[in-house]
């Protein structure tokens, strides 16, 4: 696996099943600021419908719906719905993610910590979701709130620095030093297992 990070504010997405599972799925588009969303449920239920809104079409996308659509994530199906419309999404050049079953992936969703900007995520390559969970929670643990803010602080130095005419290993540097002047990743935090 090849891991990238896809700016969904940019890309069309479209979500194909049902439950909670395709719930989640929403949720951590919202969550990461998608913009073009469009959710296909034959039979949604009352909480998916709340959450999708307007977005939600009442049937499973067919090729028409899909073109124009880059990325595909299916979740809540059955085996021969979710196989064919992957073969679909595939043949049409979109890339596609259908939970838990791996052989129909061309992408795997991570587990993944939101603090702002910074976005911390773990794959197992989709061998054990439940172990990326478990270390997902313990990232959360290391990584609070408070990092919002401290990306927040480097990426204004860092738009100084620049602007002052730092090259890049210049603001690397002090990025380092910056980080290590306010403690940022301690060593001797006990949350932080030996090395």
């Amino acid at each position: 696996m090849y891991p990238l990070t896809l700016d969904v504010a940019r890309l069309p997405v479209a979500l194909a099943g049902g439950g909670p599972a395709l719930g989640r799925r929403l949720a951590g588009l919202d969550a990461a600021g998608a913009a073009h969303v469009t959710v296909y449920a034959e039979a949604p239920d009352a909480a998916l419908a709340r959450a999708a809104g307007p977005r939600l079409v009442h049937h499973l996308p067919t090729a028409v719906d899909l073109v124009g659509v880059r990325l595909l994530l299916v979740a809540g199906l059955d085996d021969g719905a979710a196989s064919a419309l992957a073969a679909l999404a595939r043949a049409m050049g979109i890339l596609v993610n259908v939970e838990d079953r791996k052989p129909w992936c061309d992408v795997h969703v991570p587990a993944v910590v939101r603090r702002g900007d910074l976005t911390l995520t773990v794959s197992t390559n989709g061998r054990s979701p439940g172990l990326a969970k478990r270390i997902r929670r313990y990232l959360e643990r290391l990584f609070g709130p408070e990092w919002e803010g401290r990306v927040d602080d480097v990426a204004t130095r860092r738009t100084a620095w620049r602007s002052e005419g730092a090259d890049m290993a210049t603001v690397g540097n002090r990025t380092d030093a910056l980080i290590a002047r306010r403690r940022w990743l301690r060593p001797d935090d006990p949350r932080v297992p030996p090395a």
